[in-house]
């Protein structure tokens, strides 16, 4: 299949995982929101989205786009440097007009992908995991508790360190995949390039910048 047989197609199955995730994490962005206004409407939105059919059907999809996203990307990676051979060893100095994001993806992507895990560590397997094996109490709270489980996990100031240090990597990471995805696609020209790095900053600053409220807010009220 092209889709795996060249590095168009590849970059193509990339870039629609790529679009999904972004999606994915606007809407998660905008549910933790509420926890700052309503601790029980976050309740209310952890409790409809348990382990309803759409709910785990929903997870099971995200983490098959996961999977393929994170082996694309390390595929990729290894037919760059393969194609490169020693001759990404010649030259030291880096290019001024390629981005920094895009020099360290593969680094952006690992950090990522810890915090990530990190993150179903603190919520997913308290809360989803927990409700699926029958043990809603596992992690101490209710597992639709999400706004106990917040309060938890930011009055950790290791935990508040790491999660900042993921989202600024999220933010690189984004910020370069999203008009990188949209270049792949076709969705560009000399013009639109420009208008897309623009918008790449300014939606990957949105959801970040709100993940990173719910994350410093919390923390000052365990203050």
């Amino acid at each position: 299949m092209w889709l795996s047989n060249s590095s168009i197609g590849r970059k193509v199955v990339m870039s629609v995982t790529g679009i999904a995730l972004v999606l994915f994490l606007t809407f998660h962005m905008a549910m933790n929101l509420v926890a700052l206004f309503s601790a029980e409407g976050y309740n209310m939105v952890c409790e409809f989205l348990g382990t309803n059919w759409y709910a785990l059907l929903g997870t099971l999809a995200l983490a098959a786009l996961f999977v393929i996203h994170i082996i694309y990307a390390f595929w990729l990676t290894m037919m760059n440097r393969a194609a490169r051979g020693n001759e990404r060893y010649a030259v030291s100095a880096k290019p001024k007009t390629v981005e920094w994001a895009s020099q360290n993806m593969l680094a952006l992507g690992i950090i990522v992908i810890l915090g990530l895990a990190l993150h179903l560590f603190n919520f997913w397997y308290n809360m989803m995991f927990a409700e699926l094996i029958g043990n809603p109490m596992m992690g101490g709270l209710s597992a639709t508790d999400g706004y106990g489980y917040i309060m938890e996990t930011f009055s950790n100031p290791v935990f508040f360190v790491l999660y900042i240090v993921w989202l600024c990597a999220l933010w690189f990471h984004l910020t370069h995949g999203f008009w990188s995805a949209m270049q792949t696609l076709g969705w560009n020209n000399t013009i639109w390039i420009n208008r897309w790095k623009c918008i790449s900053n300014i939606y990957s600053t949105i959801i970040v910048l709100g993940f990173m409220l719910v994350a410093v807010v919390f923390f000052v009220k365990n203050l």
